[in-house]
C-alpha cells in the first residue's frame, strides 16, 4: 500500500516474480482488500500461489514510525511482518515508510541472537561491480561493536547475493591512515582487525567508486548522507548530460550514434536490478523497495528476498556473529570494555 503508483504496479511485479521463480510457494498481498481486488488484472489472478490478506490501515510517510507501529496494529506493514514472525512467510517486501518497516521488524521479528543493532544495506552501482553500503540510515548513533557487526553482515551479503568471493571491507573515514577518524571509527577499526574478514582498513569518499572496496561500513548518519548525495548527483549529471547533448544539431547526431551506449549505461546504473535495500540482522528476510519502484524493481526485490532465504543468509549471519562475539570477548579487558552495546 506504500508505493507511489498504487496496487496495480505491485501486483504486476508480483506476477512477474511468480512467473520467473517456481521456488516461491506462496505470495501474500497485504493491504486493503478492496483496493487490491480492484487493481487485479481483468479475469483475476490465476496463479494459485497468490493470496490476499486484508489490512484496514496504512502507515503513511507522515507517521512517526515507532509510535505508529504500536498504534496502527492493523496497518499493512505490521501485518506483513507478522506473517514472517508467525512462520506463515519467510520474507517481507515493502515499498512503504522505511522507519516503519525497521520498527516493525525490530518489534515483531526481533534481532538475530548476538546482533545488537540491525542495519540497512544499500547496493550501490559502480563501473566494475556493485558495492554494499551499511548502514544507510537506520541508526544515526552507533557504537564500535555495531560497525563491526555491519562489517560481518555486509561481507556475508556481498558473498551470497552479489557473488563476491572475498569481499574487501573498509570503514568510511576522513583518511586511510590507522590514526585518522573519530572515536567511533578508530575503535571500530581495531575491532575489525580482529575479525575473520578481508578488512582493508579505512577508506575515503573518493574510494567509493573505484574498484577498491566491496563493503563500506559507516554509521547511519554518514551512510544516509552518502546515499542521498549519490542519488542527487546521478540525477543532476543525467540532466546536465541530456541538456548538453541537445545543445546543437551536431551533438544531437552524436547522441543518436551513441544511444546504445547511453542505454547500457542507464541499465547499469538503474537501481531496479537490486530491487531494494535489505534490512540485515533480523529474524526474517526484510527487503525495502523504493516508494517509486516500478514492476521490474518489485519483481527483483522479491527475487532477491527469495535468494536470501534459499542461500540461508540469516543463518550464516547468526553463526558468524556468534563466532565474532566470542573472539572479541576474549580480547584484553580494556578493549572488551568498548564492546558493550
Amino acid at each position: 500500500m506504500g508505493g507511489d503508483y498504487g496496487c496495480g504496479v505491485v501486483i504486476e511485479g508480483a506476477k512477474r516474480a511468480l512467473a520467473l521463480d517456481q521456488r516461491i510457494s506462496a505470495l501474500f498481498l497485504v493491504g486493503n482488500r478492496s483496493a487490491i481486488q480492484g487493481a487485479l488484472p481483468r479475469g483475476g489472478f490465476r496463479d494459485h500461489r497468490l493470496r490476499v490478506m486484508h489490512a484496514s490501515e496504512v502507515l503513511t510517510m507522515d507517521d512517526k514510525p515507532a509510535a505508529a507501529v504500536r498504534r496502527k496494529k492493523d496497518c499493512s506493514i505490521v501485518r506483513a511482518v507478522e506473517l514472517v514472525g508467525e512462520g506463515q512467510a519467510d520474507a517481507v517486501v515493502s515499498l512503504g515508510n522505511t522507519g516503519g518497516i525497521f520498527a516493525a521488524a525490530t518489534f515483531k521479528l526481533g534481532r538475530i541472537a548476538g546482533v545488537d543493532r540491525g542495519g540497512i544495506a544499500t547496493i550501490m552501482p559502480r563501473a566494475e561491480r556493485e558495492f554494499v553500503l551499511l548502514d544507510a540510515g537506520a541508526n544515526i548513533e552507533c557504537k564500535p561493536l555495531h560497525l563491526a557487526h555491519y562489517a560481518i553482515m555486509g561481507s556475508i551479503y556481498s558473498r551470497a547475493i552479489l557473488h563476491c568471493p572475498n569481499p574487501r571491507v573498509g570503514i568510511l573515514s576522513v583518511g586511510t591512515e590507522d590514526t585518522k577518524g573519530n572515536e567511533l571509527t578508530l575503535q571500530a577499526f581495531q575491532l575489525c582487525k580482529q575479525l575473520d574478514l578481508n578488512f582493508i582498513g579505512n577508506i575515503e569518499g573518493h574510494d567509493l567508486f573505484k574498484d577498491r572496496v566491496d563493503v563500506v561500513v559507516c554509521d547511519g548518519f554518514v551512510g544516509n548522507i552518502v546515499l542521498k548525495t549519490c542519488e542527487s548527483l546521478a540525477l543532476a549529471m543525467y540532466s546536465l548530460l541530456k541538456r548538453e547533448l541537445r545543445a546543437n544539431p551536431r551533438r544531437k547526431l552524436g547522441a543518436l550514434l551513441a544511444r546504445n551506449a547511453f542505454r547500457a549505461l542507464r541499465r547499469r546504473m538503474d537501481p531496479e536490478g537490486s530491487g531494494g535495500a535489505p534490512l540485515l540482522g533480523f529474524n526474517g528476510a526484510v527487503m525495502k523497495a523504493h516508494g517509486s519502484a516500478r514492476e521490474g524493481a518489485i519483481a527483483n526485490a522479491i527475487r532477491v528476498a527469495t535468494e536470501n532465504i534459499h542461500l540461508q543468509v540469516n543463518q550464516t549471519i547468526a553463526r558468524e556473529i556468534a563466532r565474532a562475539n566470542e573472539r572479541l570477548a576474549a580480547l584484553e579487558p580494556v578493549a572488551a570494555n568498548d564492546l558493550s552495546p
